[in-house]
Parts: C-alpha cells; structure tokens; sequence
C-alpha cells in the first residue's frame, strides 16, 4: 500500500513540472487579441478535461452571447455536457487597462485576472466549480492564443490545492 501512495505522489510531483505558458513567451504572430472584439456576439466552443495522466473526463459544447458596452465585457456561456448535464456561466469581465482586465461571476472565488499580450490571453482564478457529484474548488491558469480572427485556442491548467489535477482544451470559433 506505501508503494501505490508512493508511485501515485511521484506521479503527481513529476506532473506538477511539466512546461507551463509564461508571460515572457515569445508571441507566435503579429495578430493582436482584443477580447472585446473577439467575444462580442455569438462564439461556439467545444472542449474537453483530461486529468493529469491524460485521461479524457469530460466533454462538452459551448454556446457564448457576448456583450461589449465599451466598459464591460459580458458572456453568457451555456455548456452542454456530453452526459447530457447543462450548466451556465455568466462572467462579467471590466477592462481595467490598455491590456489587463479583471472579472466575476457565480461560484468565482475574489476577482479574475487577465492580462492581453499580443496574440495571447493569460485569465487566472478560483472557482468551486460544479461536477456531476457536488463542486470542487479549483484554481485555473487559462492560456489563450488568437489563431485567426475568427478561432481562439484555450488551454486552461487547473489545480487543486496547490496539485495539478489536469487541463481544459477549448476551441472558440466566433459565429
């Protein structure tokens, strides 16, 4: 039974120093991200979890209506799972500098953060995010690149306690 508790932490400390993002990443394209432009209007996205030994957990669809009124950013996300659960998220994001934003919404613990960088978007907060059996309180590292005008790509790291438990991948396509 030590051995099992054992080879499970060592997979976990090995997982936790995987290469990440970082703000000082070079910029992939002279495109420039405007999340106000990018999420303004109808966006479809389609995603899935996978935990950190690359087990696929869930998938899910997402339709976004998005609202930029030249302060604030709202999304009004509507996911549909492939278990057949639906659940809707509606965030309230406030552009707070030539680049950086902060946001709410429902079940976010504080206040989101973001920062715009080029063709990338790095969006940091905790949530008790709901699961099929209750919620779970989790921290996110959202990772976005802007592939086209019309296609975000999201990889969001998420941890819990301080423990990598897996990552989100989402593709945006504005309608």
């Amino acid at each position: 039974m030590i051995n099992k508790i054992l080879i499970v932490v060592m997979m976990l400390a090995l997982a936790a120093c995987t290469g990440k993002p970082g703000a000082d990443d070079p910029l992939l394209s002279e495109q420039r991200l405007n999340l106000e432009e990018f999420f303004d209007g109808q966006v479809v996205a389609k995603g899935q979890f996978q935990d950190v030994f690359g087990t696929v957990r869930r998938r899910f669809d997402v339709e976004i209506n998005g609202t930029w009124d030249g302060e604030t950013l709202r999304l009004v996300e509507d996911f549909a799972y492939a278990d057949g659960s639906t659940e809707q998220r509606i965030w309230s994001l406030t552009k707070t500098g030539p680049d950086s934003w902060t946001g709410t919404a429902p079940g976010v613990i504080g206040v989101a953060t973001g920062e715009e960088r080029g063709d990338t978007f790095n969006w940091r907060y905790t949530i008790d995010l709901p699961v099929p059996d209750g919620t779970l309180r989790v921290t996110f590292d959202d990772w976005m690149w802007l592939l086209s005008e019309d296609r975000l790509l999201n990889r969001a790291y998420m941890k819990r306690g301080g423990v990598d438990i897996g990552d989100v991948i989402i593709t945006f396509e504005k309608q």
